[in-house]
């Protein structure tokens, strides 16, 4: 019984799609119409990548009028497959619920990657929803807890984080990104009954919230520690304009980690710390007026002679969709003044994501969903193209939104 127990509580919960419930007085700027159009619009565009996507390979952008794929260890390999699950439950198209199962079986290896951090965006976005919706727990179950081992391989006692790297001149790096696979642990425990997997993730928290933000309240990209002791070695940057500049992805990253943390402790300085990221995003001179980030919001400070960035006013379309469904959550936790601030961002970025402006129309864009976000501009990748990532958060926003008017 207490195993049973265990098993519908994770079904509860699991998934990024869980219900949101708004206070009653909410006035909503958007209605189901519209949300039930841009589901159906998305799931008929992605039916378009679905025809161009080989068999054993994973979308993972669109560029020079050419579709990339990758493999399952490409670390957005599971975006695509609960993107197609997103929107069979929001559509009740079964012919994506079949899509993704199909994509599934090519990626069930990566349960035992022991190197990578990102399991909790390979495996849980896709086989956590995957359980969500089908309840077959027989098939999904084993795969979810061989994938929360691998993830907990490689947290260490001594620096009490999870490791994000294996490469580069790091000692030992963790970058801001990580808070998103936290999810996937405190689930595992649901699903496991093992502890462990929850304590990992609030010791992960708790030293992330200490070390990887300014006075600001933005975060850094990369802490790296030194293995032996936990100490800090250096605060870094590896996707933003500089080190001490704030890299909105990463903002984006902070906002939805630290919001779904508190879902899932009830822990009151991760609620404190994600409603600080919201108002350093919300109240940023330098976020335009559609909500819709630049990449960096420290872009104007670089120099004008640094050619690299000769494209520095470019939006991250994936960074907006990351604000917009935290700030959906978010707005359920917080007061009635601050709420309604957060649902209105997040209303005003659903819309101008859905516009033409960023929604792509139907056959282009490769079959992706949104366009114009930023994979990683200081390094020259994936500039100014769609990402997996970007629709899926995009979906999951639409979704969260829905529930809201339910």
């Amino acid at each position: 019984m207490k195993k049973i127990k265990q098993i519908m509580l994770f079904l509860a919960l699991a998934g990024c799609t869980q219900p949101i419930y708004a206070q009653k007085q909410a006035k909503y700027a958007l209605d189901k119409t519209f949300i039930d159009q841009q589901l159906v619009k998305s799931a008929e565009q992605i039916k378009t990548l679905a025809a161009v996507t080989p068999v054993d390979k994973f979308p993972q952008t669109f560029r020079n009028g050419k579709n990339v794929f990758s493999s399952s260890s490409w670390w957005c390999s599971g975006f695509y497959p609960g993107t197609l699950l997103l929107l069979s439950e929001g559509t009740h198209d079964a012919s994506l619920l079949k899509l993704a199962q199909e994509k599934l079986k090519y990626l069930e290896k990566e349960q035992f990657n022991k190197g990578t951090h990102d399991l909790g965006f390979m495996l849980y976005c896709s086989f956590g929803n995957a359980l969500r919706l089908t309840k077959d727990t027989a098939q999904y179950k084993p795969i979810l807890l061989n994938g929360a081992a691998s993830l907990a391989s490689r947290f260490s006692t001594k620096t009490q984080v999870i490791r994000s790297w294996d490469h580069g001149p790091w000692k030992y790096p963790v970058i801001i990104d990580n808070m998103m696979n936290l999810e996937f642990l405190t689930q595992s425990s649901k699903l496991s009954g093992d502890q462990k997997y929850y304590d990992i993730a609030v010791t992960h928290a708790d030293k992330t919230l200490k070390n990887h933000f300014r006075k600001d309240f933005s975060s850094y990209h990369v802490i790296d520690y030194d293995p032996n002791t936990g100490e800090v070695h250096a605060k870094k940057t590896h996707q933003g304009a500089f080190d001490e500049s704030a890299w909105s992805r990463g903002q984006g990253w902070a906002l939805y980690g630290f919001t779904m943390m508190y879902r899932e402790t009830k822990k009151k300085p991760y609620l404190k710390r994600a409603q600080e990221v919201a108002n350093y995003i919300l109240s940023n001179p330098n976020l335009p007026e559609d909500l819709i980030p630049y990449w960096d919001f420290d872009k104007d400070k670089i120099s004008s002679d640094n050619k690299m960035y000769k494209n520095k006013d470019l939006r991250d379309a994936s960074a907006a969709a990351l604000y917009a469904s935290a700030l959906v959550e978010l707005a359920e936790y917080s007061k009635p003044k601050q709420a309604k601030h957060y649902l209105q961002a997040a209303e005003t970025i659903i819309k101008n994501l859905s516009s033409d402006a960023y929604f792509a129309k139907k056959g282009e864009n490769g079959g992706f969903l949104l366009k114009h976000s930023v994979g990683a501009l200081p390094l020259n990748s994936e500039v100014d193209v769609p990402l997996s990532y970007a629709d899926y958060y995009y979906v999951e926003a639409l979704l969260r939104y829905k529930e809201l008017l339910k």
